[in-house]
């Protein structure tokens, strides 16, 4: 079964500023109050997580850290500045709402079926021809191109289409489907 799958990273137009592992390396300094407790829980060397620090610094121009140095009474510690807290309140929001699309994304069939608005065009019925298991459809678009689109029986009648109703064709590569607008819902015929 297919599913989505994406990798998340804010940039800016020069490049690559924060990801996952900036993200993670941020968010255990947070809550050990020191860079070396982060890098430890992350397994880094300290020297590899200051370096990741100061690269994203150097792109934004900004301190993400105030550290403070070590001493007989209590050791050295560091916290977040207010540009490292909206980095890491950032990347939250966007990598949620990512989440959030691939949890709620449609099924490939549901992917097929949704409209471009640049394949659909207001038409006009200029008759429907029915045959014995389908219904030849003519549609005038406003542009008077004729199109005609063959669908069944059945789907004629739910449309309930006939000559002069105005409706919409969706163009797609190997079909033209014919939408009718019916209190707010719309019903596709492939």
């Amino acid at each position: 079964m297919l599913k989505p799958a994406y990798k998340f990273w804010l940039e800016t137009k020069e490049g690559y500023i924060f990801g996952k592992g900036a993200f993670e390396l941020l968010q255990r300094i947070q809550e050990t109050k020191t860079l070396s407790g982060g890098a430890k829980a992350l397994g880094m060397s300290y020297r590899h997580a200051w370096g990741i620090i100061k690269e994203i610094e150097k792109r934004i121009g900004k301190p993400l850290l105030r550290t403070y140095k070590g001493g007989k009474i209590g050791g050295g510690g560091a916290e977040l500045t207010q540009t490292g807290k909206n980095l890491i309140k950032t990347y939250l929001i966007y990598k949620n709402e990512f989440d959030q699309i691939c949890r709620t994304a449609p099924s490939w069939k549901e992917l097929d079926t949704r409209l471009s608005t640049r394949n659909e065009t207001d038409c006009e019925v200029i008759s429907v021809e029915r045959g014995d298991l389908a219904a030849a459809v003519k549609l005038r678009t406003m542009k008077t191109v004729v199109i005609t689109s063959l669908i069944t029986e059945e789907e004629a009648d739910g449309l309930k289409l006939k000559k002069g109703n105005k409706v919409k064709a969706i163009i797609e590569a190997t079909s033209v489907k014919i939408s009718k607008e019916e209190k707010a819902d719309r019903r596709l015929i492939y």
